[in-house]
């Protein structure tokens, strides 16, 4: 009877989850539960009252406000730098013109390796929205499927502030500021801009988007949040909620059930990995140096175009260094292809071998 007292090491194996291994508690008989029921629901109370964290609050309270300035400045940045967004894929680029790197994948994921149909993107594209439940109180019971439309969808960012003690406005709370479209609407004179005052305003976007990402990565730490394996779904709480919305698996259609894990702050506040177009690289990206190309978030690239002077830590994203890459013409002189330096002697005797070949085969004597 002793043994059963104690935490053992179970084991669960089924056809659609792989095994793992949990602990287990067991209890002699139910009545010793029903007397520890009560010792247990007051060590979660107990729990509860310990949040929010007093030295959280600063930080929260400083998320939200980066996280204003962040929308603000890149709604102004939109009205005078273009972006491109594909028609079938989540792909952006910013630039008056889109790329001609082949990463379509297509509706619904029917194609590989298509080329990108372009049409004009907007502050969604770049900020992705990522919403979770509002909940009461952060040890509230689980939101069961028949209770997901008793709770409101609110930014999980700002979830994750109100639960840290920074209380948002009613304002921001309110449903007609969870749509970013209508925020980047409502910014005037974007146009008449200034190059110092855009630079200023890439700057400081640029700045409130490194604040918001390093404090939501803070309250992470002190603060549990849950993400879907298999989708973006995003809880806030020291557990997942049960409403049936994954719909991973075919068989289940709408019916799956998430598959709870840590969050992290790219689950949060995605990042949004562009191709970055640096002065040397052609007008139009081509399909044959996307390995020479760079990748930065999407916010970085807007505002380095604005002006704003990019940390040194993202060189390596932007291959800023990769200076031993060149362009050279086809023979046909209309396809621009990259080449490294190294190889450039062997594209040149590559390419006076065809034209001597060509030009014996037309019968000349020059060699």
């Amino acid at each position: 009877m002793a043994l059963r007292n104690l935490p053992w090491r179970g084991l669960v194996c089924s056809e659609s989850v792989r095994c793992f291994e949990f602990p287990i508690r067991f209890y002699a008989n139910k009545a010793k539960l029903r007397k520890h029921r009560p010792m247990i629901l007051k060590r979660i109370e107990r729990r509860a009252q310990a949040y929010p964290v007093r030295a959280t609050i600063p930080v929260a309270k400083e998320a939200l406000v980066t996280r204003d300035i962040l929308f603000h400045g890149v709604s102004i940045l939109l009205k005078s730098i273009p972006i491109m967004a594909c028609k079938f894929c989540p792909e952006i680029f910013i630039g008056e013109q889109g790329h001609k790197i082949r990463t379509c994948w297509g509706y619904k994921h029917r194609a590989k390796n298509r080329v990108h149909e372009w049409v004009r993107g907007g502050l969604n594209d770049i900020l992705v929205p990522v919403q979770a439940f509002h909940l009461h109180n952060m040890f509230q019971p689980v939101i069961t499927h028949n209770q997901r439309f008793d709770f409101e969808r609110i930014p999980a960012v700002l979830e994750l502030c109100w639960q840290a003690g920074a209380y948002p406005n009613d304002e921001n709370l309110s449903s007609s500021n969870w749509s970013l479209e209508a925020a980047n609407d409502s910014v005037q004179g974007g146009e008449s801009l200034s190059p110092r005052d855009l630079t200023s305003v890439a700057q400081q976007t640029l700045n409130a988007w490194e604040i918001l990402r390093s404090g939501v990565e803070k309250l992470l730490l002190v603060y549990p949040v849950k993400v879907c394996k298999h989708c973006s779904e995003v809880h806030v709480g020291p557990s997942g909620h049960k409403a049936r919305l994954c719909g991973v698996f075919k068989y289940e259609s709408w019916r799956g059930s998430h598959f709870w894990m840590k969050a992290t702050v790219d689950d949060l506040v995605p990042p949004k990995i562009v191709w970055s177009q640096r002065p040397k690289d052609p007008a139009v990206l081509v399909d044959e140096g996307r390995r020479f190309y760079g990748r930065v978030p999407a916010v970085l690239d807007l505002c380095s175009k604005g002006g704003a002077l990019v940390p040194a830590k993202y060189n390596c994203m932007k291959k800023v260094k990769d200076q031993n890459l060149i362009y050279v013409y086809g023979l046909s002189g209309a396809d621009l292809r990259p080449v490294r330096r190294n190889q450039f002697h062997l594209l040149v005797l590559q390419s006076k071998w065809n034209s001597c070949c060509i030009k014996q085969t037309r019968g000349s004597l020059y060699h």
